[in-house]
């Protein structure tokens, strides 16, 4: 019983012990070589009282060097707090200074704003419309034409804007000059052509040094007649030029060097202005043509077929009623016309009845009739179809459109403007067609009856000769 008490008892003493060293090893990571506590076995009272005795006695050793630190840790704060108190009040008294002193700048610069604002007087008006007046033209500089023989104006006007916006600065007469002088510029250039080297681009982004010519603030060529557009300060040639006579006289423009010449100039606007843009961007004959279609192209493909066979069948009745012609001052038939071959029936067999004779003649100017009235009726089924062939072209057209806003929607009215005139294209194009077709077979129709006339005319004086010479026997 003694032996499992003294057991138990140095084992609460070693778990203290194992406490305590754990304590101290928080505060001291270093630990002294040697047995741990928990390796320490009583094996009487004696020993394990001398156990509780040494704990006790390390324990007394650690706590007090744990007080000692903190003793040593707290005048450390402390020394820390008297510093950072004394910091922040210095911090406050430069705050208050701070304070008094921005006041008092506030109330220096009232003072010198209304100062300078009784020394300017009536200055000061003329000043802002000074920089009214600078801030308009450099905004025309930007855009304007001159700019592109004389670059670099809009960047003084700009920066002295900028010196005239604030308050300490004021411009110099030297500068008040300059503006006027750059003023008096813009109004005379815009009135006159110059002719001078620039940096051009092409369309496809290369830069070339070309001898250009500037028409007032209107529009710019080039010495091979090309409009330049001006942007950014920069000069770039037109990727469309427009077409008609303003190319040529834009050439003729800029190969002359005096005189008078005639010349496209658009004045709405300083960089060419809409109606340039508007005749650029109208589609040429050409491209009118493609934006019909297939069926475009077969309208266009029946009408040449309409025009050619027209003007086939027109030569041969031409020489045709040439022929009858000459058959007409001829007193024998030739089999090489219509009236000789109808003629010829009664020259063959002169002795027919009357009865006989008319028959015959009928029946040779019938067999002749096909052949000189051929491409007739093709000619009139092509006049019929051209615009049934448009209309189609037409609400396919519409259709298509109709398809893309119901898509895109109708937001953008030009484009749908575009569409249905793409549509119509082929209308216009089966009524120029239709039309001619019509023409050119009334022609024909009037050459091919004009000799049927003639021959159904000799063929009954024929019959009606040879009848009364049958009824005088």
């Amino acid at each position: 019983m003694t032996a499992q008490f003294i057991k138990a008892s140095a084992l609460i003493v070693a778990g203290a012990l194992a406490s305590t060293g754990a304590l101290a090893q928080e505060e001291a990571p270093v630990v002294p070589a040697g047995p741990t506590p928990q390796e320490v076995a009583a094996e009487n009272l004696n020993q394990l009282l001398g156990l509780v005795k040494e704990g006790k006695a390390r324990a007394s050793s650690d706590n007090a060097a744990r007080e000692r630190r903190f003793t040593e840790n707290k005048a450390t704060q402390a020394g820390e707090l008297r510093r950072a108190e004394q910091e922040r009040t210095n911090e406050e008294r430069r705050s208050a200074r701070l304070e008094k002193q921005f006041e008092d700048n506030e109330l220096l610069i009232a003072a010198k704003q209304e100062q300078l604002k009784e020394r300017l007087g009536t200055l000061s008006e003329l000043f802002g419309h000074l920089t009214a007046a600078t801030g308009d033209l450099a905004s025309q500089m930007d855009v304007s034409l001159v700019s592109s023989q004389y670059p670099g104006r809009e960047v003084f006007m700009k920066a002295l804007i900028a010196k005239m916006s604030g308050s300490d600065k004021l411009p110099s007469v030297a500068e008040i000059e300059r503006v006027w002088y750059e003023l008096l510029r813009e109004v005379k250039e815009q009135g006159s052509i110059a002719k001078f080297t620039a940096e051009v681009a092409t369309p496809s982004g290369e830069l070339s040094q070309r001898e250009v010519v500037r028409v007032g603030a209107f529009n710019v060529i080039d010495a091979n007649g090309n409009y330049l557009a001006y942007a950014n300060g920069k000069l770039s040639e037109l990727p469309r030029q427009p077409g008609g006579a303003f190319g040529g006289q834009a050439n003729e423009l800029a190969g002359s060097s005096s005189g008078l010449h005639q010349f496209g100039v658009d004045p709405t606007g300083p960089t060419g202005g809409s109606f340039l843009a508007a005749i650029i961007d109208s589609p040429t004959l050409e491209e009118r043509w493609h934006q019909g279609g297939y069926v475009g192209y077969a309208i266009t493909a029946v009408g040449v077929f309409a025009f050619l066979l027209a003007i086939y069948r027109v030569l041969v009745l031409t020489m045709v009623s040439t022929k009858v012609s000459s058959q007409l001052k001829s007193n024998t038939a030739n089999s090489n016309n219509p009236l000789g071959r109808v003629l010829k029936i009664h020259e063959d067999k002169p002795d027919m009845d009357p009865e006989t004779l008319e028959l015959k003649m009928a029946e040779g100017v019938l067999r002749e009739t096909p052949q000189l009235e051929a491409g007739l009726t093709l000619l009139k089924i092509i006049a019929a179809v051209a615009p049934l062939m448009g209309l189609l072209g037409t609400v396919t057209g519409m259709i298509i459109t109709f398809q893309a806003i119901t898509i895109f929607g109708a937001g953008d009215p030009k484009a749908m403007a575009g569409g249905i005139s793409s549509a119509l294209v082929t209308t216009v194009l089966g009524l120029l067609v239709a039309i001619p077709t019509v023409l050119l077979h009334t022609i024909v129709n009037g050459r091919a009856q004009r000799i049927i006339h003639v021959i159904n005319e000799q063929a009954t004086g024929i019959v009606a000769e040879h009848a009364e010479r049958e009824h005088n026997r």
